[in-house]
């Protein structure tokens, strides 16, 4: 495995691949079974994997903690060699951004509500640094968790809209035993709240069940705050979109999505179904 970390070293390394076909799995590290998803799905696709280790602070609004992100660079090294991917980039923020950069990507359409109001220029700056990273890379293939399922859509969208000749894949969601949505930002849950934590999965299971069964959209999704914010959980959202779109739909169709984001104790939990 090839380890660059300057965007020469980079730019020679990729260069050694020549015409094969190239997947992109970007990440910001601190990697966990979900990256390796990601990566597991990308060997599959493509003669060689590419991942890309960079904390993007333009996706980090004033109310997060950029610095606290965790950073377990030897850890990440390590895993990726394990799975058996062909190099890994770890760029430095002139790589990315250049002294004098200064153009940035909105997204309308599937940015515009959820993530996109509670963290204003987030998905700004996951398309900028996105696009910046398919333009050095140009990868044939990119992967990303269905996870995060609105990123997932701003990127499509974005891909389409701008025409750009890069294949999008999402991967089904790692979960941990409890059910719980493999992330990063797990390891900031106490042991109480990663017990609790569990009961997110469980909502969304019990809600997707009843809906199914033909129970009324506006009554599942009630019960489902009510549940969580009984047991402690700041419910930002819980609603049933369409999966593409992001618009809040009144009934169960092709395509729904049931996505929330609650907050338990000092972390947010994204998940969707």
């Amino acid at each position: 495995m090839i380890v660059a970390r300057t965007l020469q070293e980079f730019l020679q390394a990729r260069a050694s691949f020549k015409d094969y076909s190239i997947a992109l799995v970007p990440t910001m590290g601190a990697l966990h079974e979900g990256h390796m998803a990601l990566v597991k799905r990308a060997k599959e696709l493509s003669h060689y994997c590419i991942v890309t280790i960079f904390v993007n602070q333009l996706q980090f609004d004033q109310n997060e903690d950029f610095a606290r992100y965790p950073k377990t660079e030897e850890h990440d090294i390590k895993l990726l060699e394990q799975h058996g991917v062909d190099l890994v980039w770890l760029p430095r923020v002139g790589d990315i951004y250049p002294k004098g950069f200064a153009t940035h990507i909105t997204v309308d359409g599937p940015s515009l509500l959820w993530e996109g109001e509670k963290r204003p220029g987030h998905f700004s700056g996951v398309a900028t640094v996105v696009y910046r990273l398919f333009s050095l890379i140009k990868p044939q293939i990119a992967c990303f968790g269905e996870k995060d399922w609105q990123q997932l859509q701003v990127i499509r969208r974005m891909v389409e809209d701008l025409n750009i000749p890069i294949s999008i894949f999402g991967v089904p969601i790692v979960r941990e035993t409890d059910g719980l949505a493999k992330s990063s930002r797990n390891r900031f849950l106490s042991p109480e709240e990663h017990q609790k934590s569990a009961l997110l999965y469980q909502v969304l299971k019990e809600s997707h069940r009843r809906l199914l069964n033909g129970d009324a959209v506006s009554m599942v999704l009630k019960d489902a705050v009510e549940n969580l914010s009984h047991h402690g959980f700041e419910v930002d959202y819980f609603n049933l979109v369409d999966g593409a779109s992001l618009c809040k739909i009144s009934e169960w169709q092709q395509n729904a999505r049931l996505i929330t984001a609650s907050k338990l104790g000092s972390v947010r939990l994204l998940d969707n179904m």
